[in-house]
Parts: structure tokens; C-alpha cells; sequence
């Protein structure tokens, strides 16, 4: 590859990756519709299907979101009656999440959504699961690297 091809946008891994997740999410667009959602409510609601009464530091963690942004999610959320939010008793300074009931049911209703979009892409079953595994590892290396002290 001549030098000045790798600096070439459509060269980049990293434009690849934002571009395709800006995609991804327009897909999720119209099938989160329905429910009501966005799709950063959508994966928050994910996250407590998962494990239910996570604290807000836990959820940013595992949704790789500071608290300026998911804690307005979360208000939202609560207004629309899928989560409530309560001071830990043990640590008054954690707030935990917790579906309601209107929550776990939401569960039900998005629970053929991942299919949606695997057929909007025109993925097989084992194409998606090859794709995760790239990514899920392409992650982990990321969070090794980002985890490396002075690499800023």
C-alpha cells in the first residue's frame, strides 16, 4: 500500500467501526419504535434484563457510559414507568436500578428484536456469531490497551 493510502478514510478500522455502528443504530430505529425506545435505552434496558438492580456505576460500566449521560437515560426511563431508581441502603451514595413490572414486560416485546435486525442485514446465524466473536475480541484488546498505565 503506497503511504499516503493508509490515511485514506475509507482505510481506516476505526471510521469503519464508528460508521457501521451509526448504521446499525438508524436500523434499530424503526424496530424500537414500537417499544418506545432509543436504542441507548434500548441496550440499558438489555443490561438490567440481564441483571436486574445494578447500580448506576455498574450500568455505565457495562454500557461504557459516564454518568452526565446515562443518568438523564435513566430519568427517562423512570418517567416512562420501565425503571425505578432508589438510594442504596447500604451506600447511600450508590443509586440502584430495578425494572418494574412494566419493565420486565417491555422484555417480552423486544424479545424477537435482535432476530429483526439479523434479517434486515441479511445475516446467517453463524456469519453473526463470527462477527461477535471479531468484535467482542477486537474489544478486549482496546480495553487492554486503554488499561495500560501511561498510554494516554
Amino acid at each position: 500500500m503506497h503511504p499516503i493510502e493508509h490515511m485514506k478514510l475509507d482505510n481506516q478500522i476505526c471510521f469503519a467501526i464508528y460508521a457501521s455502528s451509526r448504521e446499525i443504530t438508524k436500523l434499530y430505529r424503526p424496530l424500537l419504535q414500537n417499544l418506545g425506545l432509543t436504542y441507548t435505552q434500548y441496550v440499558t434496558m438489555l443490561a438490567l434484563w440481564e441483571k436486574d438492580n445494578a447500580t448506576v456505576s455498574e450500568l455505565g460500566t457495562k454500557l461504557y457510559l459516564d454518568s452526565g449521560t446515562l443518568t438523564p437515560l435513566l430519568k427517562k426511563l423512570e418517567a416512562a414507568g420501565l425503571v425505578k431508581r432508589t438510594r442504596d441502603k447500604k451506600d447511600e451514595r450508590s443509586v440502584l436500578v430495578t425494572l418494574t413490572p412494566d419493565g420486565e414486560a417491555l422484555r417480552e416485546k423486544a424479545i424477537d428484536i435482535p432476530e429483526q435486525l439479523a434479517c434486515k442485514l441479511d445475516a446467517t446465524p453463524e456469519e453473526g456469531a463470527m462477527l461477535l466473536g471479531q468484535m467482542q475480541e477486537l474489544l478486549d484488546r482496546v480495553k487492554r490497551y486503554s488499561a495500560q498505565p501511561g498510554e494516554e
